[in-house]
């Protein structure tokens, strides 16, 4: 039985004894980095550092080499996600038709910056460079949704829908 305690919380938490098996799964394949962080994130939901360590220690690779492959890659995640991840389009079509106002207004309302979550775990704010729906700019996601040709005043509507 496992001892270890939640990175967050401090509480036991069972997925380190998953995280086990799962490093345990790949120790011996070469190329087993990646694979391991996918499973790692699935698992946790992001990737702190504290499970980048275990990582390190398990797999015997060095903590800057885990580091460098998730800041490189950018389905990796450093910090949580809400529920609702809001992408905001900062590509140069978006941009010069008002994203940076669309992004400030969510972080306004939503009381968070880009690649942090907010308190509850509803929400949480991204920005990219393109998602290629020039046509709609400026666009955002949401999950799978697509809200295109947006004003900041469309925001707080955006939001409340998504709190219902």
């Amino acid at each position: 039985m496992s001892t270890n305690n939640c990175c967050c919380c401090g509480a036991k938490d069972v997925r380190d004894e998953k995280l086990q098996e799962i490093i345990e799964k790949y120790k011996d394949t070469k190329g087993a980095l990646v694979p391991v962080l996918h499973e790692a994130q699935e698992l946790y939901g992001y990737l702190p550092i504290e499970v980048q360590k275990k990582i390190s220690e398990g797999l015997g690779v060095s903590l800057s080499e885990i580091y460098g492959v998730v800041t490189f890659y950018t389905q990796f995640y450093l910090n949580p996600k809400g529920k609702y991840k809001i992408n905001i389009c900062m590509g140069t079509a978006c941009y010069v038709k008002g994203a940076g106002q669309i992004l400030d207004k969510f972080k306004e309302l939503l009381g968070i910056d880009v690649d942090e979550c907010t308190e509850d775990g509803m929400f949480s704010l991204e920005a990219c460079r393109c998602i290629g729906a020039c046509g709609l700019a400026p666009v955002i996601t949401i999950n799978d949704d697509v809200y295109g040709r947006l004003v900041p005043e469309d925001v707080e509507g955006i939001i409340k829908k998504y709190k219902e």
